[in-house]
């Protein structure tokens, strides 16, 4: 029960500050979707210091870990937002900012993993 409270928590925390992002980041007049690219790479940077922290140096305790990288880092990052907002992007025709926005989340979102795993050493 412990650790789903943790979840809970962390996830609640992160969702709240993905949704601040996306209010002051997102463009509503071009729909460029600022706001979660840069909270889908934040959390992905984030995880990778946290579970690096976790496996290298066992600095974080299992329910450290539970809520900030499963919790927080859960709910802050969006992977259906992401998929929905191509799924405009491809409605929409355009097509060039769909193959921009998907190939750099992917390719920056591994960076910042690997960044962050390197970052806990």
């Amino acid at each position: 029960m412990k650790q789903l409270l943790l979840v809970f928590v962390g996830g609640g925390i992160g969702s709240v500050l993905r949704f601040l992002i996306g209010k002051f980041l997102n463009n509503p007049n071009t729909g460029i979707p600022y706001g979660t690219f840069a909270a889908n790479i934040l959390g992905s940077l984030l995880i990778g210091i946290i579970l690096g922290m976790a496996a290298k140096n066992d600095a974080l305790s299992s329910n450290q870990t539970l809520l900030l990288a499963t919790g927080f880092c859960g709910g802050f990052t969006t992977f259906s937002t992401f998929a929905y907002e191509n799924h405009v992007f491809l409605k929409s025709g355009d097509f060039m900012s769909f193959a921009i926005y998907t190939i750099a989340s992917f390719v920056l979102g591994f960076l910042a993993v690997f960044l962050g795993m390197y970052l806990a050493d």
